[in-house]
């Protein structure tokens, strides 16, 4: 049986040592969040089979669903094509994001209306 571990080498880590991790429900598709990961936090991920992060702002690992309960169950670990960003397809035992919102990703980015009210370009 083949080994089907993601390796470390060949991924292209940035500056600060990290790499974007993009976690996806692995049932529905939906994208739940962006952080990063350190060799270490990918490391645990692997074999814990628990999504771990790099926390940027407090400079340490940081084991999702820690505080909350709500953690990322890994089910595949995917590489882009230029070895520079992860896709953890995961299954959440509760809501991924912070707010209590399934996902971070529930804001919308709306462009303001012009200034003469109409939303058609002149």
């Amino acid at each position: 049986m083949a080994d089907k571990s993601l390796k470390l080498t060949g991924l292209k880590f940035d500056e600060s040592g990290l790499i974007p991790a993009i976690v996806q429900d692995a049932d529905t598709g939906e994208v739940l969040t962006l952080a990063y990961m350190n060799e270490e936090a990918l490391r645990r991920t692997q074999t814990s089979k628990e999504v771990w992060f790099y926390s940027r702002s407090r400079q340490e690992l940081w084991h999702k669903g820690e505080t909350s309960g709500n953690r990322l169950l890994v089910r595949s670990l995917w590489l882009d094509c230029d070895s520079d960003t992860i896709l953890v397809r995961a299954h959440p035992t509760g809501p991924a994001c912070h707010t209590g919102n399934k996902t971070c990703f529930f804001q919308e980015l709306v462009e303001p209306a012009s200034e003469t009210g109409s939303d058609e370009e002149s």
